[in-house]
């Protein structure tokens, strides 16, 4: 029998400073405490995170966060098992406060180190959270990435398809910046969506007539700013109906995307005849109730269970690094003070990169 372990977990990719404890094992994990210090206020004039300041204010919470949550926890540095951290990808210089932060202490402690790849840990969260078997199938849906995963074990992922530019998140947030929404840009334009009529305007849906499983945003936010622009040049201005019509008009193309790629990721992931067939869903652009609302529908098409973690848990945390690292660990693989802050870092190794490559490797 598999002992229980008990992980600090760290995570500071974006803009959220997070910390969190968790014990178990990896097919019985529980959450000890969970800590964010989120940087809304720190970027709300700028339209979107500025990665230098994101990583001054995690380098100045870090230490205070990893306080909380071990006192939330009830545990002590003695009581921790390992030290899970977020390694890439990210925002370098905040993946680098966290990286840094977790190698001084296990160099204090002597307790391992274990570097995770934010994206594992956000396709490993249905396992924390609703103990789900492998094989399933992930999309993983946020501001920085869009991917499906065919999550076959906790080292084992298959990228079935993704986005081949922007992330729909990141649409979202231009999305809001065009209309002179708050950020972010998410929970702004669905506010505002509430009031629109979803068919007003005639958006594209990128690549729906294209096979596989591979989307696309970036055309449609830049058709949605010539409907903007017809608007304005028409009535001398934004009216607020207009601007309503256009977040539900966007917002349904969205939906209707990444609804139909799901049917047809769904299709793969069904051939391989799973015991209990599920979609699971993470990422802050999960919390959007038509996307998901669309994405139920497909599932209950298709007789498969439809898994959504708790929006705590679907954002950016430092639990889903913890459990992570807890599986890692409980697999014998852990880091050494040579481990380095990555600004990409594939799930997928074996697949051509969906957005190209650089000299820092492949992009996704």
């Amino acid at each position: 029998m598999t002992p229980d372990l008990t992980i600090l977990g760290i995570e500071s990719s974006c803009d959220d400073t997070a910390a969190a404890v968790v014990r178990g094992t990896p097919d019985n994990a529980h959450i000890l405490s969970s800590v964010v210090f989120g940087q809304v206020a720190l970027h709300a004039n700028y339209g979107g995170v500025v990665p230098e300041i994101a990583a001054r204010a995690h380098a100045e919470k870090i230490d205070h966060c990893v306080e909380d949550a071990l006192r939330q926890s009830g545990q002590t540095l003695a009581d921790i098992d390992a030290i899970a951290v977020t390694a890439g990808p990210g925002l370098i210089g905040g993946v680098l406060s966290g990286v840094m932060c977790a190698k001084g202490l296990s160099v204090t402690t002597g307790k391992p180190l274990i570097g995770v790849n934010h994206l594992a840990g956000h396709a490993l969260t249905p396992r924390l959270t609703d103990n789900v078997a492998f094989p399933y199938l992930m999309l993983l849906v946020s501001g920085g990435h869009c991917q499906f995963l065919l999550v076959e074990g906790s080292d084992s992922y298959r990228r079935l398809g993704g986005t081949i530019d922007d992330a729909p998140g990141e649409a979202f947030d231009k999305t809001a910046r065009l209309l002179a929404l708050p950020q972010p840009g998410g929970p702004s334009v669905e506010q505002a969506a509430t009031a629109g009529d979803p068919h007003k305007f005639k958006l594209p849906r990128p690549l729906l007539d294209r096979d596989g499983c591979d989307m696309s945003f970036s055309g449609l936010k830049t058709a949605l700013c010539r409907a903007r622009d017809g608007i304005v040049a028409e009535h001398g201005g934004l009216p607020a109906q207009g601007r309503s019509d256009l977040c539900a008009s966007f917002q349904q193309a969205v939906a209707d995307v990444l609804a139909e790629k799901s049917r047809r990721a769904l299709e793969v992931y069904l051939a391989l005849d799973p015991a209990r067939p599920v979609l699971a869903v993470a990422g802050g652009v999960a919390a959007n109730a038509v996307i998901r609302t669309e994405l139920q529908g497909i599932c209950a098409k298709l007789d498969t269970d439809f898994v959504a973690p708790p929006l705590a848990l679907c954002t950016d945390n430092a639990a889903m690094i913890a459990y992570a690292g807890l599986a890692r660990f409980a697999l014998g693989d852990v880091d050494d003070l040579t481990l380095s802050a990555r600004p990409r870092w594939p799930l997928d190794k074996t697949s051509p990169a969906l957005l190209g490559s650089g000299k820092k490797g492949a992009k996704a």
